[in-house]
């Protein structure tokens, strides 16, 4: 009778557990369901209808979107909007700049890789298609395109629990304590080794408003090397903006509705070619960021003459008078894999001690004031949570005006 009674217990827990993973399975595959509706839904959000594709040699395929097609336009506040083609007003100073022009004829000429296949067509822009995998490397599919929250540097701060809050580590110059409508600098071009694949490596400008408090309005354009975000190592253009410090507004590039993109040669997110070679040619690229006096619009430049598009002065609460802070330089994700720092590289890898065509520089180094002036700032600070893994040193003179060398290599014997 036991053995009865125990066979039968045996088969309503076998029963059980059948039930358990059958409810179990049941429920991953909606899981899974869901989440592949959602990412079709973001993809069909984010590709609009092409008028004509290229094959970059990277892999990726570079669409030309009709320019009233674009993201942007998904945004409510942009239905009725009507296309600036050009900004009213450059800053003063833009093309009489001999220094820079003295610069620039020193520096070989750089381009992105996917010019190599063709061009877009007339009143096309080029967007980077956005693929599958793109959107499932991300935390969520809602997080796509986002960076994580807090990772502006704060120079200001002398609280050491945000030194390497998130993991964000910088190495800065910036100038703070007035109203700036605008930023310039040229910076050259590395491919820095990524350690990990959720960290990442960029350079570039910031356009600061608000407190370092959840209402932080910023502007970010530069070049970066992102795995998670692009599925590869190539260092990329991007641009990044947000009006409420990473929380819910904003993205990198065209992923999501805000900035207007008036221009049919540079794709936002699409690998730059070529790079520099440590000890060999060095190749640069110049970003302009200023605010329009008479529209009011964010608009951005990229090189000599190329007027990318804007960021229309709606998108922000305190960008949309004026920034308080402006910083350019490197920042890197440190995850410490194995509890140790990160060896992703921030700019060359190399420390600024090591000078020209060793070491990543920012050069020209401008701001635009409330005259609408693009001049040097009068001076600058400097900023490192850890100068033993990454550091920069300013300096001042000659065709290069205000600059400053960064970067390092991470995990090394001074940092361990």
């Amino acid at each position: 009778m036991a053995a009865h009674v125990s066979a039968r217990q045996g088969m309503v827990w076998v029963l059980a557990l059948a039930t358990f993973l059958s409810c179990a399975v049941a429920g991953t595959g909606r899981l899974e369901a869901k989440q592949r509706l959602e990412v079709q839904r973001r993809l069909r959000r984010l590709n609009k209808e092409a008028v004509k594709s290229i094959e970059s040699p990277d892999g990726d395929i570079i669409d030309c979107v009709h320019l009233s097609h674009q993201p942007a336009f998904d945004h409510p506040f942009l239905k009725n909007h009507t296309i600036q083609m050009r900004p009213a007003f450059h800053p003063e100073g833009l093309l009489f700049d001999e220094k820079e022009v003295a610069a620039q004829k020193r520096t070989p000429s750089i381009a992105q890789l996917w010019h190599q296949k063709g061009r877009c067509p007339e009143n096309t822009i080029p967007i980077r298609r956005t693929k599958r995998d793109d959107v499932l490397r991300a935390s969520s599919v809602k997080r796509y395109g986002r960076k994580k929250h807090r990772s502006i540097p704060n120079p200001l701060s002398v609280d050491p629990d945000l030194l390497n809050e998130n993991g964000h580590q910088h190495a800065i110059a910036y100038v703070e304590g007035d109203t700036y409508y605008g930023a310039k600098a040229t910076m050259n071009v590395w491919e820095p080794k990524i350690q990990q694949a959720n960290e990442f490596s960029l350079s570039q400008l910031w356009i600061l408003g608000g407190s370092f408090g959840a209402d932080l309005n910023s502007i970010e354009a530069g070049w970066q090397v992102s795995p998670d975000l692009y599925g590869d190592n190539n260092t990329r253009l991007f641009t990044y903006w947000t009006s409420d410090s990473y929380e819910a507004t904003g993205c990198y590039n065209l992923l999501c509705s805000g900035f207007i993109q008036v221009n049919g040669e540079i794709a936002m997110g699409a690998t730059i070619y070529p790079i520099s070679k440590y000890g060999g040619t060095q190749y640069d690229i110049s970003i302009l960021v200023w605010k329009d006096p008479k529209e009011g619009h964010w608009w951005m430049q990229f090189g000599d003459g190329y007027v990318l598009g804007y960021w229309p002065s709606f998108l922000f609460s305190y960008l949309e008078d004026s920034a308080t802070m402006i910083e350019w330089g490197g920042e890197v994700v440190n995850s410490e894999p194995d509890g140790e720092h990160t060896s992703t590289a921030m700019g060359s890898g190399h420390f600024p001690g090591e000078g020209f065509g060793k070491a990543s520089y920012f050069r020209n180094v401008q701001i635009v004031d409330g005259s609408n002036n693009l001049r040097p700032p009068s001076e600058f600070g400097t900023f490192t949570e850890q100068s033993s893994c990454y550091d920069v040193q300013t300096g001042n003179g000659g065709h290069w005006g205000h600059y400053f060398y960064y970067g390092g290599p991470g995990r090394n014997s001074n940092c361990p």
